[in-house]
């Protein structure tokens, strides 16, 4: 099977692209497209570290930089929960705040210029049709390993 026969090889080059025009963007304002996204999934009342790791799709742990950087620049701050020590939640600065506005401009005037060049039909089956091909990626099992333990 040739690489541009797969829908693997067409997810990470449409993604890639998104993530660089995002970035190409974002870099006006001085941010990168992660920066963006963190700011616009924090919310007012602040959003756990945990919470934040998981719509990124890495570790706490791993986060724990960017967080840094991002607080470097004055855009958030950590608060530790009083009740839970091990609970840490992010919160929002006014400048960071005012990155977030600029992010979410971003976001809807993409998705604005998809409609305007998508049908609506076009747009909902590229939906439910990515709905579900998470489905399927999260049911699948490795059967290359399951053949390799028959084979023992």
């Amino acid at each position: 099977m040739k690489q541009q026969e797969t829908v693997d090889y067409f997810l990470k080059v449409v993604w890639q692209n998104v993530v660089n025009t995002y970035n190409q963007i974002a870099s006006g304002f001085g941010i990168t497209q992660s920066v963006g996204y963190v700011l616009i999934n924090i919310d007012k009342e602040g959003t756990a570290v945990s919470q934040l790791a998981g719509l990124l799709g890495v570790k706490a742990t791993s986060l724990s930089r960017m967080l840094n950087n991002m607080e470097d620049l004055g855009l958030i701050y950590r608060e530790t929960s009083a009740g839970d020590k091990r609970s840490v939640k992010v919160f929002l600065t006014d400048f960071g705040r005012e990155k977030r506005h600029l992010a979410r401009g971003v976001v809807i005037s993409f998705n604005e210029y998809l409609n305007e060049n998508m049908t609506a039909k076009e747009k909902n089956e590229l939906i439910l049709t990515l709905q579900k091909l998470n489905k399927l990626t999260l049911a699948y099992t490795n059967t290359l390993e399951d053949d390799k333990q028959k084979d023992k």
